[in-house]
């Protein structure tokens, strides 16, 4: 029996966003950003459907350590890299690239003996101010890299752009354009563009690409939905009604009675909540789907239901199917009635979830 709150993952719908990918970046090797669980989708999962790419990025060695666990053999970049001899360690023996970004990193590479051990990812930081070396820093980072013997050459070169989802914001052509500039003609292969950057800038298409939330159909752009980008969802969220009821003009409806009723209507009761992943901070309104018609939520969201106003589906009935987002309803919809963005709300369907495969039903 299929619970009350499910997720169905349409798997052929990442290769048909991978394949988008590669319509903007044809010239380009393609490092898939499964971090964060797949970003909520499932690692190995997401991995499994993914094989046609060059590599991939995980945020934590434990998560490329998993990822070589179960047999995958493409090359696996560690975005955060390493902050430990120890976890280096781990990264020489799952053969983990790593992204070196501090002098503490650098420090600990130089104590290192072996040989060719090792491959890593330069990072420059153009103005997102969180991990990378400074342009000033860069030269000297970079030649004392040179002198470890545990790095591969030539040493891959990085950046992340940080306003890339604002097409207007001239922020992303200076950071292109920095990075270019520092490092001008170093060998080693170039990685500029997340999703945003391959959408967007064609500037920032360099040797390779890092999609990230395009690749589980989402839009990286506050104004665009995947599918209005091409883009098919991955991931839809379900599950069904278990209490319809008349309610009257000046009930109130869910904790605090935040929402009061101003005509005789009928009241739906969903089963799933913030418990489940369902944003606590959906305001009334925010679309629902039941029996594939919208209809809105009502009252605030609790930790196991939400209510739904049914005035224009009076024939629904406990039982019938509920669609929180998916194909029919953009999550950047539900994300935006929430205050939230996309990839909190596929990142955050918790454990008592269960997964299910499209192919398979």
């Amino acid at each position: 029996m299929i619970p009350a709150v499910y997720a169905v993952l349409d798997l052929n719908a990442a290769e048909h966003n991978l394949q988008k990918v590669r319509s903007y970046a044809p010239d380009a090797k393609i490092m898939a950003v499964i971090k964060a669980n797949g970003y909520g989708h499932g690692l190995l999962r997401i991995a499994e459907a993914l094989q046609n790419v060059d590599a991939f990025a995980v945020a934590r060695v434990d998560e490329g350590i998993r990822l070589r666990k179960a047999g995958n053999k493409r090359r696996i970049v560690v975005l955060e890299g390493f902050t430990c001899a120890e976890e280096l360690d781990e990264l020489v023996k799952y053969r983990l690239d790593p992204l070196v970004h501090s002098f503490t990193q650098l420090e600990i590479l130089e104590n290192r003996t072996e040989q060719e051990a090792c491959a890593i990812w330069l990072k420059l930081d153009t103005g997102m101010n969180r991990l990378g070396f400074k342009p000033e820093e860069f030269n000297a980072a970079y030649q004392r890299l040179n002198q470890c013997s545990i790095i591969r050459h030539p040493i891959s070169l990085m950046t992340h752009l940080a306003n890339a989802d604002d097409k207007q914001d001239t922020t992303t052509l200076k950071q292109i354009s920095l990075f270019n500039d520092t490092v001008g003609l170093l060998p080693g292969q170039r990685s500029i563009a997340n999703s945003a950057g391959i959408l967007a800038w064609k500037e920032a298409l360099t040797d390779w690409v890092r999609p990230g939330v395009m690749l589980y159909g989402i839009s990286p752009f506050p104004d665009n939905t995947g599918a209005q980008l091409g883009l098919k969802p991955v991931m839809g969220l379900h599950s069904r009604l278990i209490a319809v009821k008349p309610i009257s003009r000046g009930d109130k409806v869910g904790y605090s009675g935040t929402w009061i009723c101003e005509k005789p209507t009928i009241l739906g009761v969903v089963a799933i909540g913030y418990g489940d992943g369902y944003p606590r901070y959906a305001k009334t309104g925010t679309p629902v789907l039941v029996n594939g018609q919208r209809v809105p939520l009502i009252g605030r969201v609790s930790m196991d239901m939400i209510t739904v106003d049914l005035e224009t589906q009076p024939k629904a009935k406990p039982g019938d199917p509920v669609t929180l987002w998916g194909a029919g309803l953009a999550v950047e919809e539900i994300a935006l009635c929430a205050d939230t963005i996309p990839y909190t709300l596929v990142c955050g369907v918790t454990q008592r979830v269960l997964i299910l495969e499209k192919s398979a039903l």
